[in-house]
């Protein structure tokens, strides 16, 4: 025996309406599963934001025992002297857009990092240093904010035991600011 046609469109209008907030429920329940996610990604963006924001707002202190401070000018004047090692701790991609002559690119690595600079720890390849502990080395970085070379290279670096570590505290900032010569 057939169905009446109304009765078979009726059918399907309920199995369709059904069909239909199931999904519409699905979709939601989707979306609800994602939204932590979600929140915890834009949690974690301005928490990075933020550490790094003060991290560069915080100068380095104007002193480091047993590392000498060095100024534009005497750096400028010891370059290319024999015995004399500059190195750059600022990303590659910074150092590639320009950094002092004969300089060589020893870039930084944060492990951690807070808002108290001076705890955060770090790390770059010791290997690159010279055997020589005699050997006066000199690093850098972007400026007197420039965590990377004061706090941890120099301070590593004199722990390892050499003699003349020099840290440029002015660093690329101060050396562009004042128009001296580039390599790219």
């Amino acid at each position: 025996m057939r169905k009446p046609l109304k009765v078979i469109n009726e059918n399907v209008e309920k199995e369709t309406s059904w069909m239909t907030e199931f999904k519409v429920e699905r979709r939601a329940q989707n979306k609800m599963k994602k939204f932590p996610v979600i929140l915890f990604v834009i949690v974690f963006l301005f928490t990075i934001a933020d550490t790094s924001a003060a991290a560069d707002d915080m100068p380095t202190p104007a002193e480091i025992e047993g590392v000498k401070i060095l100024t534009t000018d005497e750096v400028k004047a010891m370059l290319g002297q024999k015995g004399v090692y500059i190195f750059d701790m600022r990303k590659v991609l910074s150092y590639g857009k320009g950094h002092l002559k004969g300089a060589i690119s020893l870039p930084f690595t944060w492990i951690l990092q807070g808002e108290d600079q001076a705890a955060g720890k770090g790390d770059f390849d010791l290997s690159q240093l010279p055997q020589d502990k005699r050997a006066q080395i000199i690093f850098h970085s972007d400026g007197p904010n420039g965590w990377k070379s004061y706090y941890h290279a120099a301070r590593v670096t004199k722990e390892a035991g050499y003699k003349n570590v020099m840290w440029y505290r002015d660093g690329f900032e101060d050396w562009s600011q004042k128009g001296y010569p580039l390599e790219h």
